[in-house]
């Protein structure tokens, strides 16, 4: 394909009238702060590129995250049959993590999938995937024409990359991660508060049920697993739905001398999403994708059809046998 850049991208946009932008279920922060930042972008160049409608597509999330501008524009529904001129995803790693929104990739007339993750299978007719990249929303800066980030565009941008680097603690964490952050928070955005309130604060209920599944955590391996879950009747029970999870696993990860941890949630019944996270031993996106998953080398994750013991017992065996090579 060679190398994609602004030039590139403005080509695969040249002559679209109408772009639609999409991410993957569930979104989390850096799929946010990607689609928002993206369309405000698109909206700074529509004119030269001749573009006259822009929409993303996300699921439901958290409050939190309209902190940052554009995410009032976001359709949550996918009920019209609009065939666009171009369907963008982003953070988005296969084509099964789409969703609802597979109707418009399906029939848009060209796909561009720009990514971040290393499992990524290049679905899509264009694909841009920056694999060391710390976030989705640093591969999209470098896209970018510095002049016309806005602050807003900005806000997006650094919302992503510290929700997907853990603020910076995550080893996919670069000079040039640092380097980008240091160029948004010269745009004056504020930077402490979008911390603050998309990664830092929770409610009430979100600090009940992570207590929940703290206190009900187990420690398996010696201690070196540490593993939770909730099922649908607990997150009913603390009136929470699955964006209110957000940062269980990572808090599980903390647990000193543990080398993994894995956090487990119903989202229908039967179904589970698994989230596994590393702290630099384990290479959990290795098991991530034998289970049909994705992810980074310290973060990563799949669903499945099982108990929660029965998921457990099934991942054992695949950190025991990196922890013991």
């Amino acid at each position: 394909m060679g190398v994609f850049n602004l030039e590139k991208l403005n080509q695969e946009l040249s002559g679209a009238k109408s772009v639609a932008i999409t991410g993957h279920i569930r979104p989390d922060g850096d799929c946010i702060g990607s689609c928002t930042a993206l369309y405000q972008y698109l909206m700074e160049c529509r004119d030269e590129l001749g573009i006259v409608k822009v929409d993303i597509y996300l699921e439901t999330f958290g409050q939190e995250y309209n902190i940052i501008s554009a995410t009032d524009i976001i359709r949550h529904t996918f009920d019209n049959d609009y065939a666009y001129d171009v369907l963008i995803t982003l953070d988005c790693s296969s084509i099964d993590r789409l969703g609802p929104s597979i109707r418009y990739f399906n029939s848009a007339k060209r796909t561009v999938c720009i990514d971040h993750h290393i499992t990524n299978d290049n679905f899509a007719d264009v694909n841009h995937v920056v694999a060391n990249a710390s976030s989705t929303c640093e591969v999209i800066y470098e896209l970018m024409d510095d002049n016309r980030i806005t602050k807003e565009i900005a806000r997006s941008l650094y919302l992503g990359i510290v929700h997907d680097t853990g603020v910076f603690r995550h080893t996919s964490t670069s000079g040039r991660t640092m380097e980008i952050a240091a160029s948004l928070i010269r745009k004056g955005i504020d930077f402490t508060r979008i911390i603050d309130e998309t990664f830092t604060q929770k409610t009430y209920a979100q600090m009940q049920i992570m207590g929940r599944a703290l206190l009900e955590s187990i420690l398996l391996l010696d201690g070196r697993i540490v593993a939770s879950s909730v099922s649908l009747d607990t997150m009913n029970f603390y009136q929470v739905t699955h964006s209110d999870l957000d940062g269980i696993v990572d808090q599980l990860r903390m647990t000193k001398a543990t080398e993994v941890a894995i956090f487990i949630y119903e989202t229908e019944i039967g179904d589970y999403k698994v989230s596994l996270r590393s702290n630099g031993v384990v290479n959990v996106s290795k098991i991530a994708h034998f289970f049909g998953g994705g992810g980074h080398v310290q973060a990563a994750g799949f669903n499945m059809q099982a108990s929660p013991s029965d998921i457990i017992a099934s991942i054992i065996p695949h950190i025991e046998e990196q922890l013991n090579s």
